[in-house]
């Protein structure tokens, strides 16, 4: 199977070559690997040289036989080393798969490799010190936002189909836009957390992954959504199979379209209009489309994520061996400073400001089906233009920095609704604009109905990045 050939495909095209005997699971494999070395010389995704052989996976599986990587904030796969793309935590191996990683082998992805992530996967840049700057496809002197930047930059290069992503103030949908990818964030206990956590980063962090095409997101989540054995909570579950959803018609649906960051963000002019456009597109198609807002404090969404970076210190805090700090970008090391200095008394406060983004973004969705905005408020950024590195900052400059960057996406792992990143624009100097839609609690039905449509009434599989490895 030649390259160009591989990377025309998206996961389901491929699982469908191989299950109609058209090709083997060792020809797409060995495409695949052939693929992400080309890719990775260019983009500087991989975190370690490829797993030979693959991680071990169900050879019937829904997904069985589709190329696939993990992403470096572990534990996630038994025996894999991860380092959270920090120096000071070179190689702690994961002594068992997350509740998760079983079920991505159950699917029978074929898990190649690693991808790189930002300093402790809290940056909306994926250049760390210990791997440098993460190249974007479509323009190697921008980058690919994070903390999912190596996933996102690989499958929009088309090395693989489909990537693992984890999302803690929109760090799967931000890459997404940055690469003109599909990024779902699920509703808060949509996709099991354990066995290790019982409520990850405070109920605000999520895992899934990317994708180039709906359909592909859809089938992803059919294949490891559901409760994990003692999970605290779990998400509504679905009428049916969210891949059936796609191609379903719709109804009348109330669309509120906000181009206004909540925090006072400066929005760029292009970014604002592919959200405009979108609005557009479903007032055409018969939605009843209003300029609307939830109400939300962006001082309460601050204080939330203050709390979500101290639950990521104290992790390693907590363990029985300590990183270095010497070995430590500037950022962690002063977050490791708050979190040892961080009472319970500012944990529950934390948790009421996180209740209140809650129950006003909740509210809003008992008179709105969906809520169109940007996902990002610029384009992406030339490498250097987030410093996680720069002693001068302090966690709350620093958060609020990421957040005039990306002032969308977070408020919804407060609140814990479904939001997908769709890249439905496109910029004048050829960069991807993603699109974010959000829906009510446990609707992730819905955002692939709309998902599905938009992606044939605004197509974006003819668009490929400049370093694209077909």
């Amino acid at each position: 199977m030649e390259i160009h050939e591989y990377a025309s495909y998206d996961a389901i095209g491929l699982r469908t070559l191989i299950s109609a005997g058209e090709v083997t699971r060792e020809d797409v494999e060995d495409a695949a690997r052939r693929a992400l070395d080309k890719a990775d010389d260019d983009l500087n995704a991989l975190a370690l040289p490829m797993f030979t052989p693959a991680l071990d996976h169900a050879e019937d599986g829904p997904l069985s036989g589709v190329p696939f990587l993990i992403k470096d904030h572990g534990p996630v796969a038994e025996g894999v080393p991860f380092s959270l793309g920090s120096r000071a935590l070179n190689g702690v191996t994961a002594r068992h798969d997350s509740d998760l990683m079983a079920r991505f082998r159950a699917a029978g992805l074929v898990t190649l490799g690693l991808t790189t992530v930002p300093e402790m996967a809290i940056s909306f840049s994926t250049e760390s010190v210990k791997h440098g700057p993460t190249r974007n496809p479509w323009d190697p002197e921008r980058g690919v936002g994070g903390s999912s930047g190596g996933a996102a930059a690989l499958v929009a290069a088309g090395a693989v189909p489909m990537a693992h992503g984890g999302d803690g103030a929109g760090s799967i949908r931000i890459p997404a836009s940055c690469c003109g990818l599909v990024g779902l964030k699920p509703s808060r206990g949509r996709v099991p957390c354990g066995p290790d956590m019982g409520e990850p980063m405070l109920g605000m962090a999520y895992e899934f992954g990317l994708t180039r095409t709906v359909r592909d997101a859809a089938h992803l989540l059919d294949a490891v959504h559901g409760p994990g054995v003692g999970d605290k909570y779990t998400a509504p579950p679905p009428h049916g199979r969210y891949a059936e959803e796609i191609g379903h018609l719709l109804g009348r649906l109330r669309v509120a379209v906000t181009t206004e960051a909540w925090s006072g963000a400066v929005v760029d002019g292009e970014v604002a209009g592919a959200a405009l456009a979108v609005g557009r597109v479903l007032e055409e198609m018969g939605h009843v489309v209003a300029d609307a807002s939830p109400v939300v404090d962006p001082d309460a969404v601050m204080r939330s994520m203050v709390a979500e970076a101290v639950a990521i210190a104290s992790a390693l805090l907590l363990a029985p061996r300590q990183p270095d700090p010497g070995r430590m970008e500037a950022v962690s090391r002063r977050l490791l400073e708050v979190a040892r200095e961080y009472s319970a008394l500012d944990m529950m406060a934390a948790f009421g400001a996180q209740n209140q983004v809650t129950r006003s973004v909740a509210g809003f969705f008992t008179g709105y089906d969906l809520l169109v905005t940007p996902t990002l408020a610029r384009l992406p950024a030339p490498h250097g233009t987030l410093r996680y590195d720069d002693p001068d900052h302090t966690l709350t400059s620093w958060l609020t920095s990421i957040f005039d960057y990306g002032p969308f996406t977070m408020v919804f792992n407060v609140s814990g609704q479904p939001a997908i990143s769709l890249p439905l624009g496109h910029s004048a100097r050829g960069l991807p604009i993603g699109v974010q839609i959000a829906a009510a609690y446990g609707r992730e039905d819905l955002l692939f109905r709309i998902a599905a449509q938009l992606e044939q009434a605004m197509p974006w599989k003819d668009r490929t990045p400049r370093l694209f490895v077909g």
